[in-house]
């Protein structure tokens, strides 16, 4: 018996020591709840804390990651490898970051996450595709799907899984800084933009759970995970202020605000951030009755929640004022990723106190770790946890540019066409002898592209690859129109001048956020005296380029055709297709365009509605090709 004993204690030994070897979270036949319990039993406290870190690379190294065993690095607008980063460039940091999370002891990959949100908008080269405010004019949801999915490989090309998108706020008032980021005031248009979310992460297949995160994890790797934000009630703010107060009832909250929510966790969607707003006097960062009642248990959400950059810091005021209070009032709330982004040894010891104390307790900090590794196991992260150069590539590819162009073409909306309706001025005529392009916006792709392109705040000037309105009136017109510009013509270059026609661009210069509220909405000097000086002189056709409805009406006379192109990013052939005819008009305003400030808020069903332009009003105009055959 005693050596059948030993030999008994022997193999259970040996078992033992192969199961530790094996470890069912790594083994990708397993179900997902095995592979999620497997990893959580084998965490440590600290190990399950940074999981919910999420660190600006700047602040990151790989010791910092083996350190804190942090879970997710982000970059901010313009935080970027090195000025002008190639795909490899950021490939080589974000693997470098990786190889540091991978070397911990339980080996769980980061996720890196990014604001791609008109294309990969930090990368130089990147496609940058028409802001939202643009896209909703299209009403075009498989046109935004594509829009996703190309956005999704070029994000990938880099290296990264993630990405901050899409907005889908329903901006109720222009005065908003971030108006831009909305794709409509109507939130069923709104609903309809959410097709963006299946092209960034792939469709659902029709046997997948109902409202479960889902990111395609093929092992090609070209979708990331979205991010619809900012929950909730963020474009509904008093006066159009950001991060200010939204004051409306709850049947309100869930008519206007809270549909396209609803959309977008039906569509998979992996993560939902949180609106650094209130909601009658509540912080959204503080509201546990929103995060937690309402989105996880009442919605059943179960991708994971994360706060904005420094929105927990923001529960008080001033931000920061008790930081151990905003800690425990986010964590409670239901954020289960915060973005720290900079302060994160602070952030860990707090929360970490917090828990030991038993004033947060391990069923909240296991909730959040448990959803934000359900995101990483269903995007495949453990097996493919170091990417390639093989979607290189992909950064600003002539097909994605063509979308781009696309994009821009449908997002156009024609205001006004001729001083009188029998005497239309667009289509323009390709061939004349001499043309005026002119205004501060005509030559300047970062004015095209707006704010969150290449800096946080977007910037004036060339600053990456792309077609300028200038250059795309050149291609466009026949080799015998001389075509000159200026800037800002005076009276008597307009007058020594035999000019057949002038096309004058002018509108906002790029902003984000707070430095975009605006109390006036006027474009940028010396717009206004441009458009006077030209339009009083030559047949005027007035492009403008802006976030949101600007202050027109008094102009609006001396103007033959006008334009409202938004913010169409890199590819400014998309206007002159249209312009000259090669394409016909189709957009329809998703936003009312305003007479003055002084009727906002002012939209399509309210009992005070005198717009000057009405929501879904667009002119429409014929191919020439087919305007000829007919």
């Amino acid at each position: 018996m005693g050596r059948v004993t030993a030999a008994l204690v022997a193999l259970w030994l040996w078992t033992a020591v192969v199961e530790a070897g094996y470890m069912k979270y790594m083994d990708p036949k397993q179900p997902l709840n095995v592979r999620i319990k497997d990893l959580m039993s084998r965490m440590s406290l600290e190990e399950k804390i940074g999981q919910m870190t999420q660190i600006e690379r700047k602040v990151a190294s790989t010791d910092v990651i083996k350190k804190y065993f942090i879970g997710s690095i982000v970059s901010g607008g313009g935080s970027v490898p090195r000025p002008r980063a190639s795909a490899e460039n950021w490939i080589n940091m974000v693997n470098e970051f990786q190889k540091g999370a991978l070397s911990t002891r339980l080996g769980i990959p980061m996720i890196y996450g990014i604001d791609a949100v008109h294309g990969h908008n930090n990368a130089y080269n990147a496609t940058i595709f028409p802001h939202n405010v643009g896209l909703g004019v299209t009403r075009d949801p498989d046109l935004v799907k594509k829009i996703g999915a190309a956005t999704a490989l070029e994000v990938r090309a880099t290296g990264i899984h993630y990405t901050f998108a899409p907005c889908i706020a329903v901006c109720r008032d222009p005065r908003w800084g971030r108006c831009y980021e909305s794709y409509s005031e109507d939130h069923e248009i709104v609903q309809s933009m959410t097709e963006i979310i299946p092209g960034l992460q792939g469709d659902v297949p029709s046997d997948y759970p109902k409202n479960f995160p889902f990111v395609n994890p093929s092992s090609q790797r070209t979708k990331v995970a979205a991010c619809a934000k900012h929950f909730v009630g963020d474009g509904g703010t008093t006066d159009g202020i950001n991060e200010n107060n939204t004051v409306i009832d709850w049947n309100g909250l869930l008519n206007i605000h809270m549909p396209a929510y609803l959309d977008s966790i039906r569509k998979g969607v992996a993560t939902v951030m949180v609106s650094y707003s209130s909601w009658n006097g509540k912080k959204m960062h503080a509201n546990y009755d929103l995060i937690t009642g309402y989105l996880k248990q009442t919605l059943k959400f179960k991708g994971f929640v994360i706060s904005d950059m420094w929105g927990i810091d923001r529960i008080t005021t001033p931000s920061r004022a008790n930081y151990t209070y905003s800690v425990q009032a986010g964590i409670h709330a239901g954020i289960d990723m915060v973005m720290v982004p900079d302060e994160y040894v602070e952030f860990i010891d707090d929360l970490t106190l917090l828990v030991k104390k038993n004033v947060i307790p391990m069923s909240r900090i296991n909730d959040a770790v448990r959803r934000i590794l359900r995101v990483k196991f269903i995007m495949g992260l453990f097996e493919n946890s170091m990417a390639d150069l093989s979607l290189a590539d992909q950064l600003g590819s002539q097909d994605h540019r063509e979308l781009a162009r696309e994009a821009v073409r449908k997002s156009l909306v024609l205001l006004k066409n001729g001083k009188s309706s029998n005497q239309p001025v667009l289509p323009l005529p390709t061939s004349s002898e001499k043309i005026l392009v002119a205004g501060s916006h005509a030559n300047d792709i970062g004015n095209q592209c707006g704010g969150w392109t290449i800096e946080w705040n977007g910037q004036t000037g060339n600053i990456t690859v792309g077609t300028t309105i200038l250059t795309a009136v050149k291609n466009s017109v026949d080799e015998s129109t001389e075509v000159v510009y200026n800037e800002n013509p005076e009276a008597e270059f307009l007058k020594a001048n035999n000019f057949s026609y002038a096309i004058v661009v002018v509108g906002e210069l790029p902003y984000v956020e707070t430095n975009g509220d605006s109390k006036n909405l006027t474009i940028a000097e010396p717009g206004y005296s441009t458009i006077t000086n030209v339009c009083e002189a030559v047949k005027c056709v007035v492009i403008i380029i802006s976030g949101r409805p600007i202050y027109i009406e008094p102009y609006l006379e001396k103007i033959d055709a006008l334009v409202a192109a938004w913010l169409p990013g890199t590819e400014g052939q998309g206007i002159t297709d249209v312009l000259f005819g090669e394409y016909g008009f189709t957009g329809k305003l998703a936003r009312t365009w305003f007479r003055t400030v002084d009727q906002l808020p002012m939209n399509i069903g309210d009992p005070h509605y005198d717009p000057l332009f009405p929501f879904g009003y667009g002119l429409t105009t014929n191919p020439r090709l087919l305007k000829a055959s007919q």
